[in-house]
């Protein structure tokens, strides 16, 4: 039996081996809402490390739809949804996300982490073959070893390693199930999937290729369609993840596909059946969100528009942003103590950012994780990169 004393002895030897590696982290408290400028421990600052891509989360008919919903439907859905939690509200949410995503059927869950968890392990069991690029979010890891699946992680983008692996699949046992996992835009590198080599692979081998469109949903393809529109994969790609909790600026997930697919998860996914079904007011603010983002479809232009310049600046100043295409820009720097430093630093000029750090990334990799939304003005871009250059050179990485 473990006590009470040695309870306390193991969580402070922990937290001051964290402290020692500098691995040690704490919450940061907003003063205001996540929007361009904040306050940040008394101080106005430039958010450059908010998911609000398209600054939706306080967009008054965003928050008008959420109190409306509140007002008529209350605080909380009050059962899950299999039991009396589901309301119109989340149908009718459901019915225009699939529109959105040109699928027969979505399915809301209360997070997006909550999503690829449910999806995973209800496609992939021991009797599967689960095939995950080594930089997808922490959420299909965990979605991978909930399931039991036999999981291959591939390199990073590595489609002649990962074909190798889905052929000795096949012939070692060609009856299992085989699902290919990946981040349609990931999470801390900023680059895209190679989703037409994927969906190739996916039918050779007679696998599942599944898309986590989380960073993707609102800022890429055609109206914020997201990645596998962008590539117009839209009829090859069987299962499609997303979140409201990002460009769409509210909260929750969602899975997208034919409607067997959603009949089967609402049947299996557990992280769908056994909790409570999202509140009013969040699903109200998503719909919400989506309509502003349908009837002004240039917000996601401006969001790569404003990525574009502060990437091609940054590394024209010398900083290294390895291979990022989208709205987040790592700036890489190196060791855990560095990164930490450029961020203090860039929060004394003004910057709000964050330092990303083991285990996020890989030791040596660690970056200031930069991200960019539509209501920066071209004026707040410059002012970040007058920033960067000064504290860049002050820590000679440029």
């Amino acid at each position: 039996m473990v006590t009470k004393s040695a309870l306390s002895a193991f969580l402070h030897s922990h937290l001051e081996s964290l402290k020692e590696q500098s691995l040690y982290r704490t919450l940061r408290p907003l003063e205001s809402a996540p929007e361009s400028w904040v306050l940040f421990q008394g101080r106005r600052v430039l958010n450059l490390c908010s998911n609000n891509y398209l600054g939706l989360a306080s967009h008054p008919e965003v928050k008008e739809a959420a109190a409306r919903a509140i007002r008529q439907w209350g605080c909380g859905s009050g059962a899950s949804r299999l039991i009396c939690g589901t309301l119109t509200l989340h149908e009718a949410l459901e019915r225009r996300l699939a529109a959105f995503k040109g699928t027969e059927a979505a399915l809301l869950y209360p997070s997006g982490y909550m999503a690829n968890l449910g999806i995973i392990s209800a496609l992939a069991d021991n009797e599967a073959d689960v095939f995950s690029d080594e930089l997808n979010h922490a959420s299909i890891i965990d979605g991978c070893r909930l399931s039991g699946a036999r999981t291959t992680v591939f390199p990073h983008n590595d489609v002649e390693t990962l074909e190798k692996k889905l052929r000795q699949a096949c012939d070692a046992a060609p009856a299992r199930r085989r699902l290919i996992a990946v981040d349609g835009v990931f999470s801390m590198d900023g680059d895209l999937a190679p989703l037409p080599a994927l969906a190739d692979l996916a039918e050779k081998y007679e696998s599942w290729l599944m898309v986590d469109e989380a960073h993707a949903t609102g800022v890429l393809g055609p109206g914020g369609r997201g990645v596998v529109a962008h590539f117009g994969l839209e009829k090859r790609v069987p299962v499609v993840m997303g979140t409201l909790s990002k460009a769409l600026g509210s909260c929750g997930g969602f899975a997208a596909g034919s409607r067997d697919l959603v009949d089967f998860l609402i049947n299996t996914s557990r992280s769908f059946i056994f909790t409570t079904a999202m509140p009013p007011g969040v699903v109200a603010s998503a719909q919400a969100a989506l309509e502003v983002l349908q009837e002004d479809p240039s917000l996601p232009m401006k969001v790569q528009e404003k990525a574009s310049y502060l990437r091609h600046h940054l590394a024209g100043l010398g900083f290294n942003t390895l291979n990022s295409q989208t709205q987040i820009i790592p700036v890489m720097v190196g060791d855990v103590a560095r990164a930490l430093e450029m961020a203090r630093l860039l929060l004394n000029e003004g910057l709000l950012t964050i330092a990303i750090r083991p285990p996020t990334v890989p030791q040596g990799a660690c970056r200031i994780r930069v991200t960019v939304m539509a209501t920066h003005t071209q004026q707040d871009l410059d002012f970040a990169l007058g920033a960067f250059e000064k504290v860049g050179r002050s820590l000679r990485i440029i």
